[in-house]
């Protein structure tokens, strides 16, 4: 069989810098290794590389494959690792594209969590019945797809205790969130269930301070750090992909660690 490899047709290799999200989603995952070089997209899915689309294809093809293995393996019964509160980061690290300084905080009283989708309760709830229900502690390692990591305590609902009690059904693919700022994320409903995977309202025995996601925030321990949406101000039930802000541009979406 004749090898798809043909170095005279590929472009310069610095065409994958405008796929720089991309790659870290994929490298972070580890399905590629030590960089990703046109060659080796080439050897691996048998395209010539003449348009920057073509790179972004064969990029987005091997990010979809990791996703579907790394679904097909996760375990929504297996526990990821737990920590002692001496090792707990004061205040936690805040990571964002966006500058610490340009986030506007929620108005507390007049937020309200809209619910949608496949739900039969959709009433929207306030931050102080969300406080009364059963909160469960975690402290947990929130790693980033940029290469660092802290140790962080949180506090909150269990996701599948609040869809439980919304009355969501469980058999639907996917959970969506809308945020106050902007940023949109959605998970497997496998992973919503997990038992540690929590609408956390606080941090360190604290309430959540306005640059963390005040008053309530997806805090997940089976997720890399930007699949953890802060600031949410919707949850939809659904069967019909949803995406999310990270998605559109290039990043994994399932994004297990």
């Amino acid at each position: 069989m004749k090898s798809p490899f043909r170095p005279d047709r590929l472009p310069d290799p610095a065409v994958l810098d405008n796929h720089r999200g991309l790659l870290r989603s994929i490298e972070r995952r580890g399905l590629m290794r030590g960089g990703v070089s046109l060659g080796a997209l080439t050897m691996l899915t048998g395209c010539d590389f003449n348009t920057p689309k073509s790179v972004e294809n064969a990029l987005l093809a091997i990010s979809n494959l990791n996703d579907g293995v790394q679904a097909w393996l996760f375990d929504p019964t297996r526990l990821a690792p737990t920590y002692p509160r001496s090792m707990v980061l004061k205040p936690p690290k805040f990571n964002a594209y966006y500058d610490i300084n340009k986030v506007k905080p929620v108005d507390g009283q007049a937020w309200r969590l809209e619910l949608a989708g496949l739900i039969a309760d959709r009433r929207p709830w306030t931050a102080q019945q969300i406080s009364q229900l059963p909160l469960r502690d975690m402290v947990i390692r929130h790693v980033c797809v940029e290469g660092w990591d802290y140790i962080g305590e949180w506090s909150g609902v269990p996701l599948r205790t609040f869809l439980e009690r919304i009355g969501a059904d469980l058999r639907a693919k996917y959970v969506a969130f809308k945020t106050a700022d902007d940023y949109p994320s959605s998970i497997d409903m496998a992973t919503a269930l997990h038992p540690q995977t929590l609408l956390a309202t606080s941090y360190a025995g604290e309430p959540l301070a306005d640059p963390f996601g005040f008053p309530l925030r997806l805090r997940m321990a089976t997720k890399l750090g930007y699949k953890n949406p802060k600031w949410i101000t919707a949850i939809e039930v659904t069967n019909t992909y949803p995406g999310g802000f990270w998605e559109k541009l290039g990043f994994g979406w399932f994004a297990g660690i």
